[in-house]
């Protein structure tokens, strides 16, 4: 592999990565999660500026229930003491409480319908979140397992740049082998025929033949002597039976 090649194939690498990893869906998701909690937080914080708003409003009207039953108690005591003016002053304090109750109530109303409105929306929105989280790590779960068997296609057709590189380091390493035996036949056939010596025999290219010749002869001697001692053997018994 030539060096040119091999760095336009970790650029491509570099690049299908970015590429891969430009929007990796499982992210997105768990991001779009993130910002649903979050607004379900603000409508938690919003809802629970709206129910203090209501409750105050309840505490005013409770206050000015109070002062008007007050007034009015008043009013009689007045009364009884032949005070109508001062009854009539506690009646005008009581008409002035009724009057801001009735105000504080139209309020009380308009906040109370923003409550439940809230509270509405944030019951819906938790169950929405909750169906999005699910469904979410089912998705995750199923592009994983997609993912992985891609992979696995890849690796077993040999697309994948892994298996591509090992079938390539297969054929050069068979080759190195083929190549190699080739070699030692070479080297022996030479070492053979004399072409190449043993650099720790000292013998001359002659010396090597008569040596040769001498063990040859030696072997042909041996193995005659051998036939001829087992033919004596084998002849030795039939003679004395004869004899007998």
């Amino acid at each position: 592999m030539s060096i040119f090649k091999h760095a336009a194939e970790i650029l491509e690498s570099k690049v299908n990565h970015f590429l891969d990893n430009a929007e990796d869906p499982a992210e997105t998701l768990d991001l779009s999660y993130e910002k649903m909690i979050a607004n379900l937080q603000d409508t938690k914080r919003h809802l629970a500026d709206v129910v203090t708003e209501r409750i105050s409003l309840e505490n005013q009207m409770a206050q000015a229930q109070k002062a008007a039953d007050k007034a009015d108690a008043d009013a009689r005591v007045a009364l009884g003491a032949n005070r109508e003016d001062l009854a009539r002053a506690e009646l005008a304090q009581k008409q002035s409480e009724l009057q801001k109750i009735a105000s504080l109530k139209e309020a009380h109303d308009t906040v109370a319908a923003q409550a439940q409105k809230l509270t509405d929306y944030e019951s819906k929105l938790q169950d929405h979140i909750e169906q999005f989280r699910t469904q979410k790590e089912v998705t995750k779960s199923e592009m994983a397992a997609a993912q992985a068997e891609v992979k696995v296609s890849e690796s077993l057709t040999g697309i994948g740049n892994g298996m591509n590189d090992a079938g390539d380091a297969m054929r050069r390493a068979q080759d190195r082998t083929r190549q190699m035996e080739a070699k030692a036949v070479a080297m022996d056939g030479l070492m053979a025929s004399g072409a190449l010596s043993d650099p720790l025999d000292s013998r001359s290219q002659t010396e090597k033949e008569l040596d040769e010749v001498r063990a040859t002869s030696g072997v042909d001697d041996d193995l005659a002597r051998l036939k001829a001692e087992m033919a004596k053997e084998k002849g030795t018994p039939g003679s004395g039976a004869d004899g007998a």
